[in-house]
């Protein structure tokens, strides 16, 4: 028997539009984004330089008692946008990107190590999704607030590499 759980009843609607007008770029370690690719329109009290959005998804499914699931980790180029376009900037918002994949990453890990219960499968899928999202809003939150937003040199020095360290540490989840 095959079940499919959607878990983001708002996310679905925008990403199945999304992926019909290729607006939705993978992450992909050997693709960085671009100032080409933040086409949205920036918010008029935004009182920011640049907006990444970025979307983690996941479709389950099973068949003969085995989870199946499909992990998705994109950038939205209608929802993303930048004011102040240079590369330092367009650096700290690569990192936002980079932060989702890590977390897209310990998804396929956690669910990777889930034990399959029949009677609890539906809660337990879903607290783990919730509770790797809510990590994944903390580090990202927690990003703009230690480089103030990439305007500390150093702590953006810092976090860039403690990003290419956790994508490191998770490589062996790269593969969703």
């Amino acid at each position: 028997m095959k079940y499919l759980i959607i878990l983001s009843v708002i996310l679905l609607p925008v990403l199945v539009h999304a992926q019909k007008n290729d607006d939705l770029i993978h992450w992909n370690k050997r693709q960085q984004l671009s100032w080409s690719d933040y086409q949205g329109k920036a918010e008029s009290d935004a009182g920011a330089a640049a907006s990444t959005a970025t979307y983690l998804g996941v479709e389950y499914n099973f068949k003969d008692g085995k989870l199946g699931y499909v992990i998705t980790c994109s950038f939205s180029k209608s929802r993303s946008w930048g004011l102040h376009k240079n590369d330092y900037i367009l650096s700290h918002e690569q990192g936002h990107f980079d932060i989702a994949e890590v977390f897209a990453r310990k998804l396929h890990q956690r669910l990777k190590a889930y034990q399959f219960d029949k009677k609890t499968y539906q809660t337990d899928l879903r607290d783990i999704y919730e509770n790797t999202m809510d990590e994944k809003e903390e580090m990202q939150n927690r990003y703009d607030r230690e480089t103030n937003h990439s305007i500390n040199k150093e702590k953006q020095a810092e976090w860039l590499e403690k990003i290419k360290s956790e994508l490191d540490g998770l490589k062996g989840y790269a593969n969703y």
